[in-house]
């Protein structure tokens, strides 16, 4: 067993054939926060591997199959990506270990968590645009009281948008915490959970600001604390 006062190991979820960039960005947030990330893709599963915590990254869509809706939308799936990390976060769930999903990854989580997806979002955006950026353009509205808005201290904020599809029906246990102004989830929690978070933006495009590395810190000392107590 690794000691605990060492680094604590983040497993970085990711495909194979793309999202090699915002993978970079989020091991940087990583590191900047104290932690030691490792990539865990398809080619490498690195099944042997017992993170302290774990980031699932943005990417391809969900397939549909698994809410069990066809598709709407002319398809850009990852079906491997989608297996392992599927696996990964029924685990985490399982074992309590600390989760942060990145857009897909949130979508992902609300689906191993029973719920499901708007296979677009285009038709629902009449405040909003529904152009990709990088930059912090659209307006976050967040819950008030809810985990998000310790983290961010603030209940309102700007946000990026890359992503085409968005939480329908929302998976058991999760609380909508975060939504932009056309009423679209943009981050939902586990109060109960010492941290289960998952946000539609990316935070790894925005480390300048400080409330969204600490995002990163705060999955880092969540992932230390569990270290903590397996030790003792």
């Amino acid at each position: 067993m690794a000691e605990p006062t060492s680094a604590p190991l983040i497993a970085v979820t990711g495909g194979d054939r793309s999202g090699h960039a915002p993978r970079r960005l989020v091991a940087l947030a990583l590191w900047l926060a104290g932690a030691r990330a490792v990539s865990v893709t398809p080619k490498q599963p690195r099944a042997d591997l017992h993170p302290d915590a774990v980031v699932i990254t943005g990417g391809h869509d969900v397939d549909p199959v698994l809410y069990a809706a066809a598709p709407e939308v002319q398809p850009r799936y990852d079906r491997e990506r989608d297996r392992l990390e599927s696996v990964v976060i029924d685990q985490a769930l399982a074992l309590g270990i600390p989760l942060l999903g990145i857009c897909r990854g949130a979508q992902l989580l609300n689906v191993r968590l029973g719920g499901s997806l708007y296979q677009e979002l285009r038709s629902r955006r009449v405040r909003t645009s529904n152009r990709w950026t990088v930059l912090p353009l659209k307006t976050l509205c967040v819950a008030a009281g809810s985990r998000l808005e310790e983290l961010l201290g603030t209940g309102q904020t700007r946000i990026n948008s890359l992503h085409n599809q968005g939480i329908d029906r929302l998976g058991e246990g999760l609380q909508v915490v975060g939504r932009d102004l056309d009423d679209i989830v943009q981050a939902v929690e586990v109060p109960t959970h010492p941290f289960l978070l998952g946000v539609q933006w990316h935070p790894e495009f925005l480390l300048y600001k400080p409330s969204q590395l600490r995002l990163f810190r705060a999955l880092v000392a969540a992932a230390r604390e569990r270290r903590l107590a397996l030790a003792e």
